[in-house]
């Protein structure tokens, strides 16, 4: 089976490492065309361009698949079957309409829950107990093909974004194996996606970085973990802005309104929420500074309680 693979993260990268590792052949590879990044804006190759290069794998960047020469090219590797996991594009109707067994993509969610472009973020945001990775052929409508597997996991309550993608990057792999073996030996399920149930998980912007100190201590916790490693919760303390990496619910009670600092410690800053509950700020970053440990930096900056 002729398999071309496109994707651009890292959750694509490692689940490109697992079909090439486990044998699948992989004629191409495309991902988005190199950005700039960090502040000396110098060009930089997405995780799935770089793994590529180190196999050996031939790597196309198209800026867009509406350039007939582009999907010509495409067209002309014959592929079978199209692998896609976090490409970042969406692919026309006659891209799907290429391979033979068409195009599957690797959605990390349970669908038709979180659509979207930001599942993962999104199961921690709206506080979800579990979330997964579901196997799916692709159609014109964003994520709402027909479902091939679904391997579901459990969230631990104090698991990050980041630290939750890479479990789910490591299940997208094996499901996307096990899926492309189903399909080669047509054993491949295909059941349709009950649009009634359908949720959506929108891309993530800054300004939903501020905490609402009003809000549950595991809703701000929640809020906290969800925006890591973009854009990152934000919070006001004595007039300055931080960044807030990780906060921690306390066994204490306050009658200080929410948002009013409580005491700082050595485990950290304690701050009030809602119903009175306390909680503590364990890792920040001020402006201009780098990620500490709350106690550390406050030792050397002190605040006003």
């Amino acid at each position: 089976m002729n398999i071309v693979y496109m994707g651009t993260p890292d959750i694509a990268r490692v689940c490109l490492e697992k079909l090439y590792t486990e044998g699948f052949p992989i004629s191409a590879v495309y991902t988005k065309p190199d950005t700039p990044k960090n502040r000396g804006m110098k060009m930089a190759m997405s995780e799935v361009k770089e793994y590529a290069l180190s196999v050996g794998l031939p790597v196309y960047q198209p800026a867009t698949f509406k350039d007939d020469a582009v999907y010509e090219e495409l067209k002309a590797l014959a592929p079978d079957l199209i692998v896609v996991v976090a490409y970042g594009k969406i692919l026309p109707q006659r891209v799907l309409d290429i391979p033979k067994y068409g195009c599957i993509n690797m959605h990390a969610s349970l669908l038709p829950e979180l659509r979207g472009a930001g599942p993962v973020q999104w199961s921690i945001l709206n506080h979800c107990g579990e979330t997964g990775v579901t196997a799916m052929y692709l159609s014109k409508g964003m994520d709402e093909g027909d479902i091939i597997d679904m391997r579901k996991t459990a969230i631990d309550p104090m698991e990050t974004t980041s630290e939750l993608m890479a479990r789910l990057a490591v299940i997208a792999g094996e499901l996307a194996c096990d899926t492309v073996r189903a399909i080669e030996n047509g054993t491949a399920n295909r059941v349709s996606q009950d649009p009634a149930k359908a949720t959506y998980a929108p891309m993530l912007d800054k300004s939903m970085s501020p905490i609402d100190w009003t809000e549950s201590a595991q809703y701000v916790i929640d809020h906290v973990r969800g925006l890591i490693p973009w854009p990152v919760a934000t919070a006001e303390l004595d007039g300055k802005n931080f960044k807030i990496f990780r906060v921690e619910k306390t066994e204490k009670k306050t009658e200080k309104a929410p948002g009013q600092l409580v005491e700082l410690n050595k485990k950290g800053l304690e701050i009030a929420c809602a119903d009175g509950d306390v909680l503590i700020i364990k890792e920040l970053q001020a402006e201009g500074g780098k990620r500490m440990n709350a106690a550390d930096y406050f030792r050397g900056h002190p605040i006003t309680i």
